[in-house]
């Protein structure tokens, strides 16, 4: 039971997020294995995690839904967008959660080659509705500065949804601190790795990693207590992408009980 501060307002909410390109998957070693990571991402124990090029149906993978899969083994829900389309197969990004969530929107964004896209999901943190925000952004500079545009516009966080409640923007972006598409999102919110006041380290190549290009970007009235990139072996073997996570706080309003956290295992 949550015992209320000063004044009573119950205390915020301490949520674990992740973010994680998976690479469909397939790990260093060449091997396709949903099951290993979902245990990269159990070990860091999120709340959230959003992940990216994820696999649903795909030839290449064995044609399973990963993102059920890893939520399964999660004991999650998954929401998944897929940014690609091939026949019936499909290739996107997901995020899996345990706790009350909706679909707020999937859609695309302007793209020169790959396509890419977004998704949004809203998250009830007892009482307060969470915008969590996932994306994962193209390769070249001219296409990511199109896609932050858009994610800056008012389909996305100039929405009034998103202006009204604390949102998180989290995914590959593709982009080094920097670099042009880094900071103007960084003038909308603020990096994880350096609000918690860590040591930034990179996420990639995943077993020599030189390049910060996964982050999680919080928004007003949200607060970074810790931030860190799992790099153990598993880390290192499951993806060509280190997984980024982080703690943060979530305020809860004055007038609602908050529930409690779901537990793990």
């Amino acid at each position: 039971m949550h015992k209320e501060q000063p004044g009573g307002h119950p205390p915020p909410r301490h949520i674990r997020i992740m973010t994680y390109n998976v690479h469909s998957c397939r790990g260093t070693d060449g091997r396709i294995d949903p099951a290993r990571i979902a245990e990269v991402v159990a070990r860091a124990r999120p709340d959230i995690a959003a992940l990216q090029e994820v696999d649903v149906g795909r030839a290449r993978s064995g044609g399973f839904d990963q993102a059920r899969l890893i939520a399964a083994h999660l004991n999650m829900e998954a929401h998944f967008h897929p940014a690609l389309h091939l026949a019936d197969e499909q290739y996107g990004d997901a995020i899996l959660t345990a706790l009350p969530s909706r679909l707020v929107r999937a859609a695309p964004l302007p793209s020169l080659g790959e396509p890419r896209g977004a998704i949004w999901v809203s998250v009830d943190i007892g009482g307060t509705r969470l915008q969590v925000i996932n994306t994962h952004l193209g390769l070249r500079r001219r296409e990511r500065m199109a896609q932050v545009a858009a994610l800056l516009g008012p389909g996305w966080l100039g929405s009034a949804e998103c202006r009204d409640n604390p949102t998180v923007l989290v995914g590959d972006f593709n982009a080094v601190p920097t670099s042009a598409p880094y900071r103007n999102l960084a003038r909308h919110g603020r990096d994880v790795q350096l609000h918690a006041g860590a040591r930034p380290k990179a996420t990639f190549p995943s077993r020599f990693p030189l390049l910060r290009l996964d982050h999680i970007f919080i928004g007003e009235g949200i607060e970074a207590v810790a931030a860190e990139v799992p790099s153990d072996l598993m880390a290192r073997t499951a993806s060509d992408h280190l997984p980024l996570s982080a703690t943060i706080v979530v305020p809860v309003p004055a007038n609602v009980s908050p529930s409690p956290a779901p537990s793990r295992a």
